[in-house]
């Protein structure tokens, strides 16, 4: 049984799941957004004192909160006792993109050389994660939800600034991937 969970699932088992998690959560009212987390966690912190924002009933938020610890704790069992230990398998096609990009596969989930321990601890790589990081908080607030929360949860509740919000998520992709990633590498 250990080796079925292991071994790479069909893209389909998660497009149910999540589709099945998605029917619960329209059933219950309930919207999707892991961003709205740290709205929460401020607000339980006392920032609702200090800023208007924040000042709202987080205890209606809680099951939200619980769902972003289930994913921790899962996320934990998962690269503790769950993952594969080979290396990954992407296709040829892939990889040479990424070399086309300057990026040589590790094997590794992500790059070493640009989430590895050495660029983070670089200056360069320490100014791009703290940059990228503002900007994602930033983009986040401003576009009202993060990516999963407007791909998955607006777009199946067919909210018109959910699919404006994904377009120009997959525009900002692209734009970031052909242009700026060569100039920053």
């Amino acid at each position: 049984m250990l080796e079925f969970i292991r071994q790479p699932w069909p893209w389909y088992i998660s497009g149910f799941a999540i589709s099945l998690i998605m029917v619960m959560l329209l059933y219950f009212g309930k919207s999707f957004g892991f961003s709205s987390n740290l709205r929460t966690i401020c607000t339980m912190s006392g920032a609702g004192k200090k800023v208007k924002f924040f000042d709202f009933d987080w205890r209606k938020e809680i099951w939200n909160l619980l769902f972003l610890v289930g994913s921790v704790i899962g996320g934990f069992i998962v690269s503790q006792w769950l993952s594969n230990p080979g290396q990954l398998q992407l296709s040829e096609a892939t990889i040479s993109d990424l070399s086309n990009l300057g990026i040589q596969f590790d094997g590794g989930l992500n790059p070493s050389q640009l989430f590895g321990k050495d660029f983070a601890t670089s200056p360069k790589g320490f100014l791009i994660l703290l940059i990228g990081g503002a900007l994602v908080g930033f983009g986040s607030r401003y576009a009202g939800g993060c990516t999963s929360g407007h791909a998955i949860s607006g777009l199946s509740n067919l909210q018109v600034p959910s699919l404006i919000a994904v377009i120009g998520f997959f525009i900002g992709g692209l734009v970031m991937t052909y242009f700026f990633f060569p100039l920053i590498f």
